[in-house]
């Protein structure tokens, strides 16, 4: 099996990187044509799940730090 890793950047996305699947609430897979990714935690990204780098503007903050 591959690794799959996922990184939190400070005030920004999650960084996913690996051989994974994404699936919505519709379980509809999303096809992912890069690697890494980054999903969305500003909440106000307008390609959702996807960041589209509005967290720079937005004045999100976020330093959450793995356990």
């Amino acid at each position: 099996m591959s690794e799959v890793r996922i990184k939190v950047l400070k005030d920004g996305p999650y960084e996913v990187k690996g051989a994974f699947q994404l699936v919505d609430a519709k379980r509809a897979s999303f096809n992912l044509n890069e690697d890494p990714i980054y999903l969305c935690r500003c909440g106000k990204s307008a390609t959702k799940p996807f960041c589209d780098g509005t967290h720079n503007t937005c004045g999100f903050k976020a330093d959450e730090t793995a356990r």
